[in-house]
């Protein structure tokens, strides 16, 4: 068998926004021929010179050292960056791994059985009519729409989704479902999680970066100052405002997921729902979760995420918020920016609030089905510092409470250029020594 000559090389590196989903960069003549081999192994394009492996298993290392070498094989010339190479030569393993059985190897098959349904249904080759929470995780229905067409059951989320069962009429498998589901069977595919829709972000990023909207000229007097660098919070500090809500907070049970990286705060209404991802560390991670329902065995009425790098100020907001609700009356949620002289901005799709110094944005997604609201460091949702995402149905009240704190933030931390400092801590919040990261997935 040929081989293309070694006149095309290939770097690869851990994507600095989407850890960690590998990129790799192709120069040289017979970089179009590079580019085909990547794309067999997985990775797929984001430009002319760049792809991006992105999977819902976070095996991206593993597999991009494998499709290093089979590269080596075909004769170019492949780098791996040091960090990358780090993440390659340790092996990590998941915590409470529900198949504690399998081996290293057989928990890849799981893996990549899963990411072969997952690349299935978002490449439009497997249909969803109908999903259901059969109490443990996601159920699901779904339709192959090419090839020998078959109707499947599938079991699961994220690297754990499995094919049950298999149909040849997809009419016996739509009334087993419901059968088996009945008044849980909800249409259509169920919403994607946090890991599916990381891999999304990583794979679109460069799209949307090139079509970012240009600001409207009621914001362009502020686009000429440079932005300031955005309020962070240092590593810890979510760890001890979690212990702090929980220690204060006698009405609020916490338990562990099996997996042992997750802490959950539930309320005692059964109501309300707080998650914390222990093992969240990049900055687009969601470390916190937060969700109210209607009733015990309601709807969900709201939920929002927070990603790593938040200031704990407004995370503490929404903590109160769900703990102690406050009505604020007929305030809109942008009266506390629009009293502290934030810049608004009109978009066809949204509505913007921006901090004087570029800092901090406020944004409102006039028909987003998914978040109507948000609040992000910097002045660019494309290169965030940190985010705050809120669903449709979220109270104007706790809107109202968040942008007040973010005000609050602002004043707090504004200084004249290059003497910016950081907020003082919420108060109450015990001294925690930060845990260190344990290797497990």
């Amino acid at each position: 068998m040929s081989h293309a000559s070694a006149d095309a090389h290939i770097r690869f590196t851990l994507h600095p926004d989407h850890h960690p989903s590998v990129i790799a960069t192709t120069s040289g003549p017979t970089s179009d021929a590079a580019r085909s081999h990547l794309h067999d192994l997985g990775f797929r394009s984001t430009g002319p010179d760049t792809m991006v492996l992105a999977r819902i298993d976070h095996e991206e290392p593993y597999y991009a050292n494998a499709t290093a070498k089979q590269l080596i094989r075909y004769g170019f010339t492949v780098e791996i960056a040091p960090s990358l190479q780090e993440e390659i030569d340790t092996e990590w393993s998941w915590g409470n791994y529900p198949y504690p059985w399998c081996t290293r190897d057989e928990v890849r098959e799981v893996s990549a059985e899963a990411q072969r349904i997952h690349d299935d249904i978002a490449e439009g080759r497997l249909i969803i009519h109908l999903h259901a929470d059969d109490g443990h995780t996601t159920v699901a229905v779904g339709t192959y729409a090419s090839g020998l067409r078959r109707t499947v059951h599938l079991h699961g989320e994220n690297h754990l989704r499995q094919i049950t069962q298999e149909y040849d009429d997809e009419a016996e498998a739509l009334g087993e479902f419901h059968k088996l589901y009945t008044v849980a069977v909800r249409p259509g595919p169920a919403p994607i999680t946090e890991r599916e829709r990381s891999a999304r972000n990583a794979l679109t990023a460069g799209v949307r970066k090139k079509n970012v909207p240009a600001r409207d000229l009621a914001g362009a007097a502020t686009s000429a100052v440079k932005a300031a660098v955005p309020p962070t919070a240092d590593p810890g500090e979510h760890e001890a405002l979690l212990a702090s809500f929980l220690d204060f907070g006698p009405q609020w049970e916490k338990y562990r997921t099996w997996s042992d990286e997750t802490t959950i705060a539930s309320h005692e209404s059964l109501a309300s729902r707080v998650e914390f991802d222990h093992e969240a560390r990049h900055r687009t991670d969601t470390a916190w979760t937060f969700a109210e329902y209607d009733g015990p065995v309601g709807e969900r009425l709201w939920s929002a995420t927070v990603t790593v790098g938040t200031p704990v100020a407004l995370i503490h907001a929404m903590l109160s918020h769900l703990d102690a609700p406050v009505f604020a009356g007929a305030t809109e949620p942008h009266s506390a920016l629009q009293d502290a002289g934030w810049h608004p901005a009109s978009h066809p799709a949204r509505t913007t609030w921006q901090a004087p110094n570029r800092s901090m944005t406020f944004e409102h997604a006039l028909r987003s089905d998914d978040e109507r609201w948000a609040l992000y460091g910097g002045d660019d949702l494309n290169e965030i510092a940190w985010s705050i995402r809120l669903s449709p149905g979220v109270p104007h009240d706790l809107l109202a409470r968040l942008t007040e704190a973010a005000s609050d933030l602002y004043e707090a931390t504004r200084q004249p250029a290059g003497r910016q400092r950081q907020p003082a801590p919420v108060p109450r919040l015990p001294a925690v020594v930060p845990r260190p990261a344990p290797r497990v997935r």
